[in-house]
């Protein structure tokens, strides 16, 4: 367990559920450890992640090592924390944000974003929707977590999938996700390709659960119950397994902020097909990595998979190029080392 007075920087992350700021946190902070004193605060995180648990921050000495602490907030009750703990309780922080986010602001982030020292954007698009200067950094994945498996046969007999071409779609179920465009899409694919399967891996919070059900009735009637299958939720330090069980990664958002999906299925060796979300446009190089599509247009996403189901060869060499766009363009040490160089501008402040 971290020793809170000899840390320079905190990254919280109050979500409980899987997330995308849950496995940014996850993969960047032991990586960042390595070089700066850093700790998650967050309700569970893999074993190999710095971790404190909440309550530690209200006994933790009002000064750091360096002075001040960097406080590395990802969402608005971070934010909010932060500005408690500086404001209420007299601890000496240095409070950074990071902006996914393409849309405009509520009035109350605006007004926290405001106050924040330090702001970084994923993406040039997200760093257009912010009313202050902001350090764009890409997010990057460990390509050695997120590699091609040697043996995906045996990894899917592992995890209880179909073997044949696999499609996959992870993350939260519900409308904005395009959840629903994905399975209508995979219908029809799995029609013309019998010997294929498709996945869709994630949960479904209370008030998407009626939307769920309505998906599982639309295969249930299609007689593809188990060729299109519905898993649950794993851990993040799981979920490399099943993007290497993948022959094809699709992002059907309707909406995203950045989307850190396609990155860790093209890691991989996945080819993606995205929608021209988040920042999709500059993490898939369409015709070469992936296609890019318009979002909620099932047509363009049939006719992508089935175009790559059917050309083996094209499939093989994108799914090389992929995995080697990922090598030379979102290395995870990348995004690690531009975030700890700004961790220390604050601290010399």
């Amino acid at each position: 367990m971290p020793n809170l007075p000899h840390i320079d920087v905190i990254a919280p992350n109050f979500k409980r559920r899987l997330s995308g700021v849950t496995s940014t946190v996850a993969r960047l902070v032991p990586l960042q450890a390595q070089s700066i004193a850093i700790t998650a605060c967050a309700p569970e995180m893999p074993e190999d992640v710095p971790n404190v648990h909440w309550s530690r921050l209200l006994i933790m000495p009002r000064r750091g090592p360096s002075g001040p602490r960097v406080w590395h907030a990802r969402r608005n009750v971070e934010m909010i924390a932060g500005l408690a703990l500086r404001g209420l309780l007299g601890k000496r922080l240095k409070l950074l944000f990071t902006s996914a986010s393409q849309r405009h602001h509520t009035g109350l982030t605006k007004a926290l974003i405001r106050r924040m020292d330090a702001v970084i954007a994923t993406s040039a698009k997200t760093a257009g929707y912010l009313e202050r200067p902001a350090t764009v950094i890409h997010h990057g994945i460990d390509t050695d977590v997120f590699a091609p498996h040697p043996d995906k046969a045996a990894l899917r007999a592992e995890l209880g999938l179909p073997d044949g071409p696999l499609m996959g779609c992870f993350g939260r179920i519900r409308a904005q996700k395009g959840t629903d465009v994905f399975v209508d899409a995979m219908i029809r694919v799995l029609s013309n390709h019998q010997d294929a399967a498709a996945i869709v891996m994630g949960r479904a919070v209370d008030k998407d659960q009626a939307f769920l059900e309505d998906l599982k009735s639309h295969v249930s009637a299609a007689g593809l119950t188990e060729r299109l299958r519905f898993l649950p939720e794993v851990p993040v330090w799981d979920t490399p397994r099943f993007y290497q069980a993948l022959d094809v990664y699709i992002a059907p958002q309707r909406w995203e902020g950045f989307g850190l999906t396609p990155l860790e299925a093209m890691a991989c060796g996945a080819p993606a097909i995205a929608t021209r979300v988040g920042a999709f446009e500059e993490l898939v190089k369409d015709g070469e990595t992936g296609t890019l599509i318009d979002p909620g247009d099932v047509d363009q996403m049939v006719a992508a998979t089935n175009a790559l189901l059917s050309e083996p060869q094209k499939l093989a060499l994108w799914s090389a190029q992929a995995r080697q766009r990922m090598i030379d363009h979102f290395q995870l040490l990348q995004e690690a080392e531009a975030i700890i160089s700004i961790y220390r501008d604050l601290l010399r402040v």
